[in-house]
């Protein structure tokens, strides 16, 4: 049965047990038992017909898998553990010593600290481009590439990639497109559809959007996922709780209601700042946006995450975060709870003060999750807030 994407994310994926539960059951097992020595070993060489382990599947897990797979449009998926152990395993998993990976500079700072830092100690060759420069991408792509990895909309600055651009370029050097989405959520934009060959989820965010657990995912083709990313997540074991797998199914029930409200309250507050002649509001679905026209393109909406500057630098920036009465100080996004941070001084701490200045990381800058809150109660905590620095 073809379901529209609001009830995919209410029933699509759920297999009932025998006694036929409403909500979706919860397995906290990590084995299974046979009913013959014959049927294990039958298990183990025929893999995949039934449950054998649950760091390899488990009947939770693999309904969050599916629904997200249904969502998504994608032809397979499996989750991990965490947002970053997906961004890890999805690079992993193909590349080889001697390997060429290209990516976005504009990067999270532990998507930045694995491909910088970590990757290349096993012979992988990688190279950063400003992402939002089709160029600068073709330059890096002249000699070929293993993968190509961005993340669009970027954390913390939402800078855009213009998706089928770079798909076309990275298909004809060779290499396939891996986009981190987490910022527009599978509501709001869909890579696959724009040339992307691979997509990957931070579930932690608003997947769970309730601050309650830590979940990742990888979605892409059979081959890929079934070939190169199975086998590696099987062996090294970056393997989803089957509770939070739970979790993470409940919290797909509401996503699309949540994103609806969160990016309508992210849009009012964009409009309120950008009219007190704030130096600097960032925020796709503004006409303002450097990148406007392609955020139009190829997003469904803004989203719920804006950055913008405030005066008197990290001292005008720490007075005004202190001064917030509604708003948390929290380096986690995609909350039902409105969350600001610093990125300076948190999430991208580890970069040189010249990589941030490159990436317009300056000290300034605050980033805002928006949450369910009501907006007017928003605004005015922004404005009191505002008005103490």
């Amino acid at each position: 049965m073809s379901w529209r994407p609001r009830t995919q994310l209410v029933h699509a994926g759920t297999a009932r047990s025998p006694f036929m539960e409403t909500s979706e059951a919860l397995y906290l097992t990590s084995g299974y038992v046979y009913e013959s020595a014959e049927a294990a070993e039958a298990a183990f060489i025929h893999q995949g017909s039934r449950f054998v382990y649950s760091r390899y599947a488990n009947p939770t897990i693999s309904m969050f898998e599916e629904r997200l797979r249904l969502l998504e449009g994608a032809e397979a998926c499996r989750s991990t553990a965490s947002g970053m152990a997906a961004v890890f395993a999805s690079l992993a998993c193909m590349l080889r010593a001697g390997d060429r990976l290209v990516a976005s500079r504009a990067l999270f700072g532990s998507c930045h600290h694995i491909i910088t830092e970590i990757l290349p100690r096993y012979g992988i060759r990688t190279t950063l481009v400003d992402g939002r420069d089709l160029a600068a991408w073709g330059r890096a792509l002249a000699g070929g590439v293993k993968a190509v990895f961005c993340e669009s909309p970027s954390n913390p600055t939402l800078e855009l990639v213009d998706l089928p651009a770079v798909a076309t370029l990275t298909h004809e050097a060779g290499g396939l497109l891996l986009v981190d989405n987490v910022f527009a959520t599978p509501l709001l934009q869909k890579p696959l559809e724009l040339g992307a060959d691979v997509v990957i989820y931070s579930a932690t965010k608003h997947i769970d959007g309730q601050g309650r657990s830590l979940g990742g995912a990888v979605l892409g083709s059979a081959r890929f996922v079934n070939e190169s990313l199975a086998p590696f997540l099987r062996h090294t074991g970056p393997a989803l709780s089957p509770f939070n797998a739970w979790l993470l199914l409940k919290g797909l029930e509401t996503l699309d209601l949540r994103i609806e409200r969160q990016a309508a309250n992210a849009l009012a507050i964009a409009e309120f700042l950008e009219g007190r002649g704030m130096a600097k509001v960032l925020y796709p679905g503004l006409e303002s946006h450097p990148q406007a026209a392609l955020a139009r393109r190829q997003m469904r909406g803004g989203g719920t995450l804006l950055a913008f500057g405030v005066s008197g630098g990290k001292a005008g920036a720490f007075r005004f975060m202190n001064a917030l009465r509604l708003i948390k100080i929290s380096n986690n996004l995609g909350d039902a709870k409105s969350l600001i941070t610093h990125p300076a001084t948190t999430t991208h701490h580890r970069l040189s003060a010249a990589e941030r200045q490159t990436l317009g990381i300056d000290e300034a800058l605050v980033r805002l999750s928006v949450g369910l809150e009501d907006t007017q109660d928003l605004i005015e905590d922004l404005a009191q807030a505002l008005a103490c620095v």
